[in-house]
């Protein structure tokens, strides 16, 4: 299974009505391209996604290795051909300073690493979210960006976090071509990261 002809920007908004971390991917004009629904009450990440809000087809999950890691990895798992599809690996100890994860594909060859593009905006959140009242505000104005780059450091991808009180939407920019299957499972890598970093900035 690989996600085909996808229409870019992609935009990731997160539902405020359920427990769980929902949210909904769709193309620039609005077309479902995932659904994705946290598993609740898990001591590991695990991330189920679907073809639309709907739910009536699975496509991916997304599992975590262990319970609490820095260098967790998240397996991810073609559930329409049932075999293992990659990897996203989150780097321990430089990930205090700046978010760093590298996607690696079926074969556990490193294929892309994703780059926290500003350190500063983390430790600004940290301090200003302190602040009674105004730290209500941060995701109006301390949103960072990450980048997807491959090991010669190409740039092929690029996700924002777009203004907004409670940290709902992401917004991710295709930069240059990509191979489908490539494009998959950065995607995929990427839904992931948001659900691990979305609680920052």
């Amino acid at each position: 299974m690989i996600l085909k002809n996808l229409n870019y920007p992609l935009n990731f908004k997160f539902k405020i009505t359920t427990l769980s971390s929902d949210f909904n991917i769709t193309d620039k004009d609005g077309n479902y391209v995932a659904y994705v629904r946290e598993k609740i009450f898990k001591l590991k990440d695990d991330v189920i996604v679907y073809n639309d809000e709907s739910k009536s087809e699975k496509l991916f999950r997304i599992k975590a290795n262990q319970w609490i890691d820095f260098n967790a990895s998240f397996t991810i798992t073609d559930l329409v051909n049932g075999r293992n599809f990659g990897r996203l690996a989150r780097r321990g100890i430089r990930s205090i300073w700046k978010s760093h994860y590298d996607i690696l594909d079926e074969n556990d060859q490193n294929k892309y690493q994703i780059n926290e593009d500003n350190g500063w905006i983390k430790v600004l959140d940290g301090f200003v979210s302190e602040i009674p009242i105004v730290g209500m505000f941060t995701g109006y104005f301390l949103n960072p960006s990450y980048t997807v780059k491959d090991s010669a450091g190409k740039e092929y991808f690029r996700l924002k976090k777009m203004p907004s009180l409670i940290g709902r939407r992401f917004q991710l920019e295709k930069l240059i071509d990509i191979d489908d299957e490539d494009e998959t499972l950065v995607v995929l890598s990427l839904l992931m990261m948001v659900l691990l970093e979305r609680s920052r900035g």
